[in-house]
């Protein structure tokens, strides 16, 4: 019986020294729920399961400016400062990818952070290899600069991370509530904070929304944004360009059926930009202040479309 030939295997190193403590950096990488607001190529993550050994990762990136999905198996040693990951099936022109997480310890409270990866394609096809190495490069400089960023950030000031949410209840199905949040293409007609939104849907459950949006102060901000429709009463979404006041912001609007009727809630995660408060808000500006103006710009809206969605509900629509 012939045998058949295993694809190539390949390894790319990255390296990147952070002023910033090793275990610091070891529990940002551990929270993989964190890595969207870290990670410019990460939309989503969550935890699948877990064990005493090992825990299962779905994660949602762009990787060449494609939306891709994947799941992984991980396992943490937090004695060595270690965290090994495979994924468990990959996405063509993919064949296998994993890789590790190396922390080490440098004098004066610092440390430095290897990022390995090793991977094949999909019967050694030239063109896959390329886009599998342009999309591992760019992913692992923008990771690394993105961790040391924020692990630096996080010692110097934790205060630049924001998260909080508005909810109401809903007399009515909980699907219509979900197909007002879904069908954000008609937002323009249906939200008046809403000025413009050009909807692309890039696979099933995945779409690509760049959206003008009025806020409190009468300022029109552009935002895009890469949302993932996870089931029904579940949506979840990642800036991926946003006002400068911040430096990342994710999303989610979850819907649950309750005895009072469907709560449908709206939770943000922002990291403030400190070097562009005084500029968007005043030269005496706060850190406290930009805190203050982004919950009431994210949360006013928030709460606005929550309202229109209990309205166009309750109301009867079936659009």
């Amino acid at each position: 019986m012939p045998q058949v030939s295993q694809p190539t295997t390949h390894v790319m190193q990255h390296t990147v020294g952070v002023a910033a403590s090793a275990d610091i950096v070891c529990d940002l990488l551990a929270d993989v729920t964190g890595w969207p607001r870290m990670f410019g190529p990460t939309v989503h993550a969550e935890q699948v399961s877990e064990d005493a050994t090992q825990e299962r990762i779905r994660l949602w990136a762009l990787a060449n400016g494609e939306v891709r999905s994947w799941t992984s198996r991980r396992h943490i040693d937090r004695r060595a400062r270690r965290i090994t990951f495979r994924q468990e099936l990959s996405q063509p022109p993919v064949a296998a990818m994993g890789g590790e997480w190396r922390i080490a310890p440098e004098p004066g409270g610092t440390c430095s952070v290897t990022l390995l990866h090793d991977f094949a394609a999909i019967d050694d096809d030239p063109d896959g290899l390329d886009w599998i190495e342009r999309a591992v490069d760019r992913n692992s400089a923008a990771e690394l600069a993105a961790l040391k960023a924020t692990a630096e950030a996080h010692e110097q000031s934790p205060d630049l991370f924001l998260t909080f949410e508005d909810g109401v209840t809903v007399n009515g199905p909980l699907e219509a509530v979900h197909a007002f949040i879904a069908r954000c293409d008609l937002w323009p007609e249906r939200l008046p904070h809403v000025t413009r939104l050009r909807l692309t849907e890039a696979g099933p459950g995945v779409q690509l929304m760049s959206m003008d949006t009025k806020a409190p102060d009468g300022s029109v901000h552009t935002t895009e944004s890469v949302r993932i429709v996870l089931e029904t009463g579940r949506i979840v979404y990642k800036q991926t360009r946003v006002p400068p006041i911040m430096t990342a912001h994710t999303g989610e609007w979850v819907l649950r059926a309750t005895p009072e009727g469907v709560r449908a809630i709206s939770r943000h995660t922002v990291v403030v930009n400190p070097v562009t408060v005084p500029e968007v808000l005043g030269a005496s500006a706060t850190l406290a202040d930009a805190r203050d103006a982004v919950r009431t710009a994210l949360g006013t809206n928030s709460l606005a479309t929550l309202r229109l969605a209990k309205a166009h509900t309750e109301g009867g629509s079936s659009d």
